[in-house]
């Protein structure tokens, strides 16, 4: 049976999208069959970073609705082989899905795929709330700054009482800049770990190259100039059960701990 991720925020901005793509992508690498889902209904973006924007027909709210079959509306990319994204609607509404549909759907997919990724939309709404309900695990991504960390505190506080409440709840800690870290300008992981105290799966610096990938319609985990890209294939390696060793970015001595 597949494994069920929902990976969310507290806040926009802070890369989720990005995040949940380069995973997904680096598990199908892997010979992992892997289904990523847009649940952000309305302001759709996940076809958008894996290049897949034009390709779109029909959609989960299509799906969930009963106007197609899973098959008809998923995208398949010759590129990876054993990637599949399930697009949102753009014109849709967040509370045209509700926690049980998406629960049936993930339910009966689990069978058909190693993993299944939710992009889960940013707050903690209706939309939230379908994106999590079918999750067994949760990835919370969070930047080193106070408003991600307090907000990603929050979510994971949420995740954990709530009445479906994913098992396994994991941090990526997101666009960490060393230099400021270590000049006292920007939280280090230490400090993000101790407000959002969840296991940590990984972090993932600062890098234009994902902005400049994206632009380009790549993802930076296929970039080997890409900073980011060797912290999104170690999150994968470790979403896998392999235990590989944290990256310390920052000059001061911050944590020696695996995750496990």
């Amino acid at each position: 049976m597949g494994r069920v991720i929902v990976i969310t925020s507290g806040k926009g901005g802070v890369g989720k999208t990005t995040a949940c793509a380069n995973i997904g992508v680096a598990l199908a690498m892997s010979g992992r069959r892997t289904l990523l889902i847009d649940t952000d209904t309305g302001l759709r973006n996940l076809d958008i970073i894996v290049g897949l924007e034009n390709n779109v027909v029909y959609d989960l709210l299509d799906v969930t609705s009963g106007r197609c079959d899973f098959d008809k509306a998923v995208l398949t990319y010759e590129k990876y082989p054993n990637l599949y994204i399930l697009p949102t609607s753009q014109t849709g509404d967040k509370d045209d899905i509700t926690p049980e549909q998406m629960i049936k759907l993930c339910s009966g997919l689990k069978e058909r795929f190693d993993f299944i990724l939710i992009d889960c939309p940013a707050g903690i709404e209706r939309g939230f709330e379908c994106a999590t309900a079918p999750a067994e695990e949760a990835i919370i991504i969070a930047s080193p700054d106070k408003a991600s960390m307090r907000d990603a505190d929050k979510v994971a506080g949420i995740i954990e009482n709530s009445e479906y409440g994913a098992k396994k709840i994991y941090l990526i800690i997101n666009r960490l800049i060393p230099e400021l870290s270590d000049n006292g300008f920007m939280a280090g992981a230490a400090e993000v770990l101790f407000t959002v105290s969840v296991k940590l799966l990984g972090i993932v610096p600062e890098d234009p190259r994902v902005l400049i990938d994206s632009y380009e319609g790549i993802l930076c985990v296929n970039d080997k100039r890409s900073e980011a890209r060797k912290a999104y294939l170690n999150i994968a390696r470790r979403i896998m059960g392999e235990e590989v060793k944290l990256t310390n970015y920052c000059k001061k001595r911050i944590f020696h701990k695996r995750y496990r």
